[in-house]
């Protein structure tokens, strides 16, 4: 059962707004003053506060910066409540954070609509959602299907790139946001003389690209095939809608796809700082995936993934299959002794 504290000091619209409430199954706190609210909700803390503005001890404006202050209540959603229907007094509740400002009088339905909005929205901040494209298809459902946001999971661009084809060049500027249905790609940077280090390897699931299309900035890297590809095109005008129009959804969105660049910075910083066999082991497994043990990966991208030079990536492999850690025929590398090469890669 949700929980609402209900801050008003006129007794009669306090208990008639608390019967509405609690006939339509919440749980109701009241309060008849600012301080009593503050109070109970650092002590309750409440699913969804609702406070009238105009009261004796603290007004609405001082429950809200109080709470705002205090982690534990920062995000719980408000409402307003307020005879004044003034546009000057609905500005500065909302500049200071209020979700929402509903005028008395009010009908019940005004008010509930209101209230489930606001909860439906706290709950997607909440949810946590895989990172695929069933997870961003029920990330828009429960933000309750607002069109603009539709439009990110319709009519989508499904293209098909062959081994090898590049996606984008660095220096070019984003125009999409990239998902992978099928296949495996690579982003590498170029230096002067022309060597590529592999900074990161995309597999089917996962989206490239969001970086510097949220930072409106050009392609940092480039990106290739490794495989036979299909990936599926976001626009960028959708992807900003998605940002821009909810920002509820936007910010489980970025939590959603950025949650491997930790992962990303610590293995830039094993490549700077290992051993070559370790990086060697590193790389080998970031190649690893869907629990398959053999992979056909050039030694040219072994050695640019390991950050080391192709004769070395050849010697260290050849260490390695003498060590029964793997077996090369025919190009393909196959892992014998996985749990050995975790532990030299740490």
């Amino acid at each position: 059962m949700k929980k609402i504290l209900l801050i008003e000091d006129n007794a009669e619209i306090r208990e008639n707004t608390s019967e509405i409430l609690e006939l339509d199954g919440y749980e109701v706190l009241l309060a008849e003053n600012g301080k009593v609210g503050v109070d109970l909700a650092l002590k309750e803390i409440p699913d969804l506060i609702i406070c009238d503005i105009m009261m004796p001890v603290l007004d609405g404006y001082g429950v809200l910066h109080l709470l705002s202050k205090q982690e534990k209540t920062a995000t719980i959603p408000f409402i307003f409540l307020s005879a004044k229907a003034e546009r000057t007094d609905l500005r500065k509740g909302m500049d200071m954070g209020a979700d929402d400002y509903i005028t008395k009088p009010f009908d019940d339905v005004e008010l509930l609509s209101a209230i489930e909005s606001r909860l439906r929205k706290k709950e997607v901040s909440k949810k946590h959602y895989s990172q695929d494209i069933a997870g961003l298809d029920q990330l828009i459902a429960d933000a309750n299907g607002e069109q603009e946001l539709k439009k990110l999971t319709e009519n989508r661009e499904v293209r098909y790139f062959k081994k090898k084809t590049e996606i984008y060049r660095e220096g070019d500027f984003p125009l999409y946001l990239y998902y992978i249905q099928k296949g495996k790609i690579k982003a590498f940077k170029t230096n002067d003389d022309g060597k590529e280090f592999i900074v990161n390897l995309y597999n089917a699931g996962d989206f490239v690209g969001y970086v510097d299309l949220i930072q409106e900035t050009n392609f940092t890297d480039t990106t290739e095939t490794l495989e036979e590809t299909e990936i599926c095109l976001i626009p960028k005008k959708d992807f900003y809608v998605l940002l821009h129009q909810n920002p509820q959804v936007a910010q489980k969105f970025i939590q959603l796809l950025s949650k491997n660049i930790k992962a990303n910075e610590e293995n830039l910083l094993k490549l700077a700082y290992n051993s070559v066999r370790k990086r060697v082991s590193e790389a080998l497994l970031r190649f690893y995936q869907d629990n398959l043990s053999s992979m056909k990966i050039s030694r040219e991208d072994l050695a640019s993934a390991a950050g080391t030079s192709l004769e070395t990536a050849i010697r260290t492999l050849s260490d390695f299959r003498d060590e029964k850690l793997i077996e090369v025929e025919s190009g393909r590398i196959t892992i014998l002794n996985i749990e050995k090469l975790k532990r030299l890669r740490n």
